[in-house]
């Protein structure tokens, strides 16, 4: 470990031991590696005991056999690490056609939908990662289809619900629900206590809104399932960039504050995303660093 990490491990230790209970902080593992012995390194170092589980081993968790799950699951429990999401790729494509090729397509995110249970499932969670349809860069979206994808998202939750799951929808770039608004209208669309969402503030700063407080106020904070943290500038173009914690616009001490006094319990999730030339591991430790001085004021 060369100088800089060990100044981060020092500094990372002292601020989760104020208080381990006070929230349950984790991270997407795929964010710091590929492989799991890395991971809980990792988090062993940062003393964080939830994860979101995304790739691991190089592959999307729903493209692994569940027995490369049930070997991940072995590992986290002999660490103490707890499953807090596992976050698939279901509905993140463009908005099937209502034709027998359109669905087809369903028909897949309807087996990939059963794969993620079965997995989540067996890596000890209840909470699944989703998304409501996409559109191309150069597009934007079509209010006329909105129905549809309620009704889409409904039946979702009514098939998660079933077998004792929720789904925690993410708001996320090009997506149908991208910013604070439209992630509130589809909560208010779709009222099954099934449904909520992984509230990514970052993504909605990229809409330009002002995320926080105005956002947050916008949702029920009682359907927010998951909570992904990193942070954001905006560039000389007014484009939003990523960057570490605490070198942003996010105000992620006062979305922390809000949450936590709202009564959320569920896991707040570092989705690192920037990147640095000595890699990704090094982007997470730096960001987490920045994380924990956050965590230190709530």
């Amino acid at each position: 470990m060369n100088r800089r990490e060990l100044l981060s491990a020092a500094l990372a230790a002292p601020l989760l031991a104020l208080d381990p209970q006070k929230i349950k902080l984790g991270i997407s593992i795929d964010e710091i590696d590929d492989d799991p012995q890395v991971v809980v390194r990792f988090m062993k170092e940062f003393g964080l005991r939830y994860a979101e589980i995304r790739n691991v081993w190089g592959k999307y968790n729903t493209s692994l056999p569940v027995e490369k799950l049930a070997e991940l699951r072995k590992i986290f429990d002999e660490h103490a690490i707890q499953t807090s999401v596992l976050a698939t790729a279901f509905f993140k494509i463009p908005l099937p056609p209502e034709t027998p090729a359109g669905q087809q397509i369903l028909d897949k995110q309807w087996k990939l939908l059963d794969a993620a249970m079965e997995r989540a499932q067996t890596m000890g969670t209840k909470t699944i990662r989703t998304f409501a349809f996409t559109y191309g860069d150069n597009e934007k979206p079509d209010a006329a289809v909105y129905p549809r994808i309620y009704e889409l998202v409904k039946e979702s939750a009514r098939r998660a619900k079933a077998k004792g799951f929720q789904l925690a929808l993410e708001n996320v770039n090009h997506s149908y629900v991208w910013s604070s608004t439209e992630a509130a209208a589809l909560l208010k669309a779709v009222p099954d206590d099934a449904l909520g969402l992984t509230w990514d503030p970052n993504n909605a700063g990229q809409t330009l809104e002002k995320v926080f407080p105005e956002g947050f106020r916008r949702l029920d904070p009682a359907r927010i399932h998951n909570v992904h943290l990193r942070d954001f500038r905006k560039n000389a173009s007014g484009i939003v960039e990523w960057c570490a914690v605490g070198e942003g616009e996010m105000d992620n001490l006062g979305q922390i504050r809000a949450l936590c006094k709202a009564g959320y319990q569920q896991a707040f999730t570092l989705e690192t995303h920037y990147k640095t030339p000595q890699g990704k591991q090094h982007a997470s430790r730096t960001s987490m660093t920045g994380l924990l001085k956050v965590v230190e004021k709530v």
